[in-house]
C-alpha cells in the first residue's frame, strides 16, 4: 500500500523522468547516424594524406621576404625613381658632334623657311611655322620635331640678329633661321661723282621703313579705318622679314594663359606704323580668330592672301580697339 501511495504522490515525477530519458537517447541515436553520414571514407583519408598544419607554399615566403618590388617603384620619392636600378655608364654615352660653342654666329638654314616664331619662358612651349623642302605650307613645330633633314634644337630671341630665330642641327652641323633676316642684296653700281655744289642726296629711311611704291597703296581713311590695294598684300607676305626687320613680337600671359600678342620697335614709317599700329600694342585676334593660339594664328596667315576684309582687334593701353582694313 505505502508504494501505491508514493507513486500516486509523485506520479509526475516518474512521467518527466522517464520522457526525459526518452529524449536523450533518441536524440543521442540521431546524432550518431547523422554523424556517420558526414565521417570521411576510410580509402579516401587513406590516399589522399592532409599536409600538416604548418606546411606553406613556397611562393609565400619568396613574397614575404624580398623587397624587389618596393625598391622598384620606390612609392616614396618619385623623382628619385628606383632604388635598385644599374648605373648609368655616362663615358658610354655620345657625345653632341654638333659646335654649339657660338650658336648666336651659326650660319642661316638652306631650303627652309621661316614663317612665325612665338616664344615662350619655358623653351618646351615654344612654337614656330616652318616650311621645309617640298611641303606645300608652313608646318607647327617644337623643339625635337624634323624639318627635312634637320631637329629643331632650339626656339628664342637671338639678341645679335634683334630677331626670334630658330636653331637646327643636321649632321653636326648648327644653323639657324632668322624671322627678320635681311636678304643679301646685290651690290649697287658705282656713282657717278655728284658735280660741285650739288646738294647731298637725301638720307634714307631707318631699317624696316615701308617702300614707297607700297606705302602709296595704303590709303588711310580714319585712325581705325584703311583701304588696302591688293597686289600689296602679295608683297608684303613676300618680304614680310624684312619689312618688319625693327618690330619685335612677343606673346602676353596672364595668370598663366597668352592672352594675345605685344608688339614693340614700332615707328611711323614702318609697316606696320603705316597700317595703324603703336609700340606696345597687343594684337589679340584677326577676323576672329585669336591670336594666343599658334593654330589659329597660322590659319588666319593662311586666309591672309584671299580676304577681302580684316577686322584687327588690339588693346592699347588697356582699352580694346578694332581696326579695319577693305582689301581692294
Amino acid at each position: 500500500m505505502a508504494f501505491d501511495a508514493l507513486l500516486k504522490k509523485y506520479f509526475s515525477v516518474v512521467v518527466l523522468t522517464l520522457v526525459a530519458a526518452m529524449a536523450y537517447f533518441q536524440a543521442s541515436g540521431a546524432m550518431k547516424l547523422f554523424g556517420a553520414s558526414l565521417a570521411a571514407d576510410e580509402k579516401t583519408l587513406t590516399q589522399a594524406p592532409m599536409p600538416p598544419p604548418n606546411a606553406r607554399p613556397a611562393h609565400q615566403d619568396v613574397a614575404t621576404r624580398s623587397g624587389e618590388a618596393i625598391l622598384a617603384r620606390n612609392p616614396f620619392d618619385h623623382e628619385t625613381g628606383p632604388l635598385n636600378a644599374t648605373e648609368l655608364d655616362m663615358s658610354a654615352l655620345p657625345t653632341p658632334s654638333a659646335d654649339l660653342s657660338n650658336p648666336l654666329s651659326a650660319g642661316q638654314c638652306d631650303g627652309i623657311r621661316v614663317s612665325i616664331i612665338t616664344e615662350s619662358s619655358d623653351p618646351t612651349w615654344s612654337i614656330a611655322a616652318l616650311q621645309g623642302p617640298g611641303e606645300p605650307r608652313p608646318t607647327i613645330r617644337r623643339v625635337g620635331d624634323k624639318v627635312g633633314a634637320h631637329d629643331v634644337t632650339y626656339i628664342g630671341y637671338n639678341p645679335r640678329e634683334n630677331s626670334p630665330s630658330v636653331w637646327l642641327t643636321s649632321a653636326g652641323s648648327l644653323c639657324q633661321l632668322v624671322l627678320f633676316s635681311a636678304q643679301p642684296a646685290p651690290k649697287p653700281a658705282a656713282a657717278a661723282a655728284p658735280p660741285p655744289g650739288a646738294a647731298p642726296p637725301a638720307a634714307k629711311g631707318g631699317a624696316g621703313a615701308v617702300p614707297q611704291d607700297i606705302a602709296s597703296k595704303i590709303q588711310k581713311v580714319s585712325e581705325t579705318e584703311f583701304n588696302v590695294d591688293r597686289s600689296v598684300v602679295d608683297k608684303i607676305l613676300e618680304n614680310q622679314a624684312e619689312l618688319m626687320r625693327s618690330a619685335r613680337i612677343v606673346p602676353e600671359q596672364q595668370n598663366g594663359k597668352v592672352v594675345g600678342i605685344r608688339m614693340f620697335g614700332i615707328r611711323p614709317d614702318t609697316l606696320l606704323g603705316t597700317l595703324g599700329f603703336q609700340t606696345g600694342d597687343r594684337l589679340e585676334s584677326i577676323n576672329g580668330f585669336n591670336m594666343a593660339s599658334p593654330e589659329k594664328a597660322l590659319e588666319a596667315y593662311a586666309r591672309l592672301r584671299t580676304a577681302s576684309n580684316l577686322n584687327v582687334k588690339i588693346n592699347r593701353r588697356g582699352k580694346p580697339l578694332s581696326i579695319d582694313f577693305r582689301i581692294k
